[in-house]
Parts: structure tokens; sequence; C-alpha cells
């Protein structure tokens, strides 16, 4: 599958809207994809943007059932459902990427003075943001000089001018991680940005297949077929042979350019509207893109649009894996809210099985490679609840909770400094968390008895429902 593909999937499934009438990239595309994403509508290809003639993509990941398309599952699983059969993918023998001489994506090659970052209808998506953003359904495809690695992560991309875009790789990261080995050794670090190919490239980083060597083992592994990938006739760096637009170049972990600001998938803006944060950026030497290439974006901006579904599901993801090899027991589901920004809030539901099984639980979210980032609030709730069944999380907090029994709170852990709540004076790196025990305690010998349907009588009722004339 790669974007067309994918697009032509949600044509047949009644999942896309094409809008034929002329849209302005400044602030218009945004707020039509964000009015439409927060009713939880189609994706939309805007196929007449003005002064334009390719098409800008919103609204991919906006709907369950979307997500579930992009995986190959059917569209009727839950968010937990689709967990559980993302995890199951991910156990399989690695598929390596399958190298190709040529590719749809060298269908145009541009280079030297004919780069202009502004050939494509890069949106302006609030009125307050920097400027207009290349990337914010873009991966950026980077090697580990001493592992030889290939890693593929998700950053956005703001354009700085017509041969430069400004990488947002937060400290502490893969990416940073990388390119300090760059740094110290005195180098420029060799960088693709990459829009378009197979959906699954921007879950890559959920996912964890042993002895996968680069991002795109992983998205073979997960769709059954390796990934055709090129090389970039510059760097040298795998590029995936059907992509839409692929902005090849290096980045100077020296020099450093101001980014931004950007409405956030917080809902908010960062400090960088009081004071410009430099950041890296991408020095581009060579542009591929396809004959009509579409551009992918996201809008971003406040819960719950397509991006936060997308961050909700990869942190279910790449969690639920994290507590699988800790060995923790019990695990029945895993729910990142979306609401909450698809990262701050996170339900987990657990099968008790001793004393002080629910705290061990709430302790190893928190200590997990996950959950060490920026999770705020963890909620705990006995397994015949559904970690993604709000309503009946809602109930578990107000009749199994009890404050001063049930409450944990943790004073430092490693934040994003995305998060509106540490103020600008803080330490932007540092939050507080808190751990919501909802189960009824494993020890109790005397337990709350809980009112059920009875079944005998419920399969009769599911059986005659017809005749009610109630649907």
């Amino acid at each position: 599958m790669d974007l067309r593909g994918f697009i032509s999937l949600c044509e047949k499934e009644g999942q896309l809207k094409r809008i034929k009438t002329e849209v302005d990239w400044e602030l218009e595309i945004s707020h039509v994809a964000k009015v439409v994403e927060e009713k939880s509508g189609p994706a939309l290809l805007f196929e007449n943007v003005k002064g334009y003639e390719s098409p800008v993509l919103t609204g991919a990941f906006g709907t369950t059932q979307r997500l579930a398309m992009i995986l190959g599952k059917s569209p009727d699983l839950s968010m937990v459902q689709l967990t559980r059969e993302w995890l199951n993918l991910s156990v399989k023998g690695v598929i390596p990427a399958k190298e190709q001489k040529d590719g749809p994506i060298f269908e145009n090659i541009v280079d030297g003075d004919k780069i202009d970052t502004f050939a494509f209808p890069s949106p302006k998506f609030y009125e307050l943001d920097g400027g207009r953003y290349f990337g914010t359904a873009v991966f950026m495809v980077i090697q580990d000089p001493e592992t030889g690695d290939i890693n593929l992560g998700t950053y956005r991309m703001g354009i700085l001018d017509n041969k430069t875009v400004g990488v947002q790789i937060l400290k502490g990261k893969k990416a940073d991680r990388i390119m300090k080995k760059y740094a110290k050794a005195g180098k420029k670090m060799p960088a693709c940005a990459i829009i378009g190919g197979d959906p699954l490239h921007i879950f890559a980083s959920a996912a964890t297949v042993t002895g996968a060597k680069s991002g795109y083992d992983v998205v073979g592994t997960l769709r059954g077929e390796p990934v055709e990938v090129v090389l970039g006739q510059v760097t040298g760096l795998p590029i995936p042979a059907a992509a839409e637009i692929v902005l090849e170049g290096e980045i100077d972990p020296a020099q450093l350019r101001n980014e931004g600001p950007f409405g956030e998938y917080t809902g908010y803006y960062t400090e960088e509207l009081i004071k410009p944060i430099p950041k890296p950026a991408l020095d581009i030497k060579r542009v591929y893109f396809r004959n009509k290439p579409i551009l992918w974006e996201t809008s971003v901006g406040r819960p719950v649009g397509d991006q936060h579904m997308l961050y909700a599901f990869t942190r279910n993801a790449s969690l639920w894996s994290d507590l699988t090899k800790m060995q923790i027991p019990g695990i029945k589901s895993v729910y990142t809210l979306p609401e909450a920004s698809g990262r701050f809030t996170v339900v987990v539901s657990v099968q008790q099985m001793y004393p002080g099984h629910a705290d061990q639980v709430g302790a190893a979210v928190i200590a997990s490679n996950t959950g060490a980032y920026g999770i705020k609030m963890v909620i705990i709730v006995d397994d015949d609840i559904d970690a993604d069944d709000l309503p009946r999380v809602w109930w578990a907090l107000g009749t199994r909770y009890s404050p001063s029994r049930g409450t944990q709170i943790i004073n430092r852990g490693r934040s994003t400094p995305l998060d509106p709540a540490i103020g600008a004076d803080e330490n932007k790196f540092i939050t507080s968390r808190i751990i919501l025990d909802a189960t009824i305690p494993f020890e109790w010998k005397i337990k709350p008895t809980e009112i059920k349907l009875n079944d005998a009588m419920m399969a009769k009722v599911k059986a005659r429902w017809s005749e009610y004339g109630i649907d």
C-alpha cells in the first residue's frame, strides 16, 4: 500500500471526501479540516488549492476505522481491539526492505537553484503560527553512524526559506542522540524528509520487532511484504520507492535556526510565542516528487483531531508492548485518551492476582520506556472494564476509587517541553504524576456486590430484539 492506494481504499469505503472548490493554503485548509476532524468526519482531499496544481490530504487518522484500514484490519474494531491485533502482528519474523533501482519517486528531480520548498501547497494552519508547515504528517530518515541502523521518526517541519525547513527534534529523543554522535565527530547529519509511501511508516516507531535494523523492516514485517526502497542520490539513505515527496539534504548540529511558533497537538502554543527556540534545520540538496504529488498534512491543534488518534494508538501499542516485555501479569487492555492530546492520560485494565498488583501496574507504566515520557495521569481499573470504555472508567472512579487509599503522587518525572501545564519559568523537562487506583482491593474478603444482568434473560432479549420494535 502507498498513500494513493490508501486514498482509493478510503474513497471505496466512504471514508474520503474530495473538495473540488478552490481553497486557500493560508488558514482555510486547516480550518475546514479541523471542523471535520472534530466531528469524526471523512478524510479530505483538497484538489484545488489556490496557486497550486497538486492536492493536499488531511484527516487520514481521524477515526478508528481509518486507523484499522491502514493496518489492514476490520474497521469494526475498537481502539483497544486494534491495539491487540497490532501486538500480534509485531511478533512476526523480520521482513527486511527490498532495494530497487528506480521508483515513482524519481519521476521528478530538482536540485541547485531550482529547489523551492514553496513549490508545494504547504498550509499555514493557525493565525499565530510562525509560517507555513511542510511537515506535520512527515517522517525523517537518518542513520546511526555507529550501528548503521536506520531510524524513522516524525517531527514537525516549518519552512524557513526556499531551501531549508526546520526540524523539531526534541532533546533526549532518539534522533537527538544520533545527531549528537555526528556533532561529536564534527560532521553534518544526512537526512531525508519524506511524505507519502505506505501510511504505516508513521506508525513504525510504535512497534517492536526483534531483529529489525530499520523502521522499514518494521513496516515490512507488519505489512507482510517487504517495503520497496530506493537510495537517495545525495545521501545514499533509503527512501520509499512510492513516496510522494522527498527533501534530501543534511543537518548541521552546530547550526540552529529559529522555527515556530506552531499550534501544537496540546491545543496550545509553547513558549516559542514569547521567545524563539532555535532548532536543527534541514539544508535541502535535492528534491524528488511524483507527478502531481499529494501533500499529506495533519491539522494538529486542540483535541480531538487525526493526530491525536494517531498518538493515542501508537502510545497504546508501545506502552502495552513495554508492559508485556516487563512481564507484568494480568494486563487486559491499555488506552491512551485522544481527548487528553493522545499522550498525557492512560487507562490500564488489569486482572488482579495478588495484593498490591494494581500498584505494581501503576508503577510499571511510569517506569516503562513509553510511560516515562510525558504521561501525567494513570488510571487503573479492574478487568471487568475495558480501558477504552470511558463511561465505565468514570463509574469505577466514582464507586471504587478512594482518594486517600488510591492516590499516589510522584513529584518528578520526565516531561515533554510541549506540555502547557508547565510554566515558562519552570523546568520544562520535569513533571509531576498521579496514579489513581480505581480497582477493588484484591485483599478485601468482603467486596461490593455488583448488580449484573441475568445471562439467560439477556440471551432471550437479544434473540427477540427485533420483535420489540425498538431499533
